[in-house]
């Protein structure tokens, strides 16, 4: 299963999904992220975080959706809410496409610990959805059996 990862900027949300899925899918699902803007940098505590629970970082960066237009994603995942109400590139096509809302930990303002609380709780509910993606890339789900595991796997 391919899944493309969406948030306005990507910059964290979509990073986070994108470096988990990675690091939990044991190669049964090819994770990307993107951004219909996005800010050319990936936000300093995502690579943090990511880094302290042991997930790769390499190769992540901030990059618009018009560079995965050859990616042909099963499934595209919108983690912002306002990624979710932006019209997507007609490439993205046959893809189901589902929204699973993510708070953005990178607006956390507070003490260290309150944003570190905030990156773990966002990771943790990531990791939860991805263990669901693994058994549904496991069984091999298509069309409207896919789309409604998919929104079930968002409402964690």
């Amino acid at each position: 299963m391919k899944i493309l990862y969406i948030c306005t900027h990507n910059r964290c949300r979509s990073i986070l999904s994108e470096a988990i899925t990675t690091h939990l899918s044991e190669g049964l699902i090819e994770a990307k992220s993107a951004g219909s803007q996005p800010v050319g940098e990936v936000h300093p505590l995502s690579i943090k975080y990511l880094s302290e629970a042991g997930i790769s970082v390499e190769g992540l960066q901030s990059q618009s959706w018009d560079e995965f237009e050859d990616f042909a994603p099963d499934v595209v995942v919108t983690v912002c809410d306002s990624a979710a109400g932006e019209s997507c590139p007609v490439w993205f096509g046959n893809s189901i496409k589902v929204h699973w809302s993510l708070s953005d930990p990178s607006k956390i303002e507070g003490t260290e610990s309150e944003k570190a609380a905030g990156f773990r709780a966002c990771m943790q509910l990531i990791s939860e959805r991805v263990e669901v993606l693994k058994t549904i890339a496991a069984q091999q789900l298509a069309g409207t059996e896919l789309r409604a595991a998919l929104l079930k796997a968002g409402a964690i």
